[in-house]
């Protein structure tokens, strides 16, 4: 009866949890990143593969956002784990008490745009019906 109990607190505190709008490893506590993470260790360093497919996904969605507000985006070409790792590392071991959300949006911002060919309103998801 006892873990039933524990059971449905567990469902109650997750239905009345707050709406996120970004999840994962790139909104986690910068102190305990700076202490995973070994960017000389490329990928087979757990926390620097995460870490980096998180940044790829997240700026992939930014520059969905990107191109349906002004058809420019940044070249990922040129976001590699040698540009990314020592950056996100630098910055949390700098900046513990922040996360590493900040640095990739920063760096989104910074980051010089390429001109797309792209005619807003044709993301599926983001056109009016």
């Amino acid at each position: 009866m006892l873990a039933i109990a524990a059971c449905l607190v567990g469902f109650t505190a997750a239905a009345g949890a707050e709406p996120l709008t970004t999840s994962g490893i790139g909104v986690a506590s910068c102190e305990k990143l700076a202490k995973d993470m070994k960017p000389e260790d490329g990928f087979s360093n757990t926390a620097n593969a995460l870490i980096f497919y998180w940044v790829q996904g997240y700026m992939s969605a930014a520059n969905m956002a990107l191109l349906e507000g002004d058809s420019q985006f940044v070249d990922l070409s040129l976001m590699d784990e040698k540009k990314l790792l020592p950056l996100i590392y630098d910055f949390c071991k700098n900046n513990p008490d922040k996360k590493p959300i900040s640095v990739i949006d920063k760096l989104i911002d910074d980051t010089d745009k390429v001109e797309g060919k792209w005619k807003s309103g044709t993301i599926p998801w983001a056109a009016d019906d």
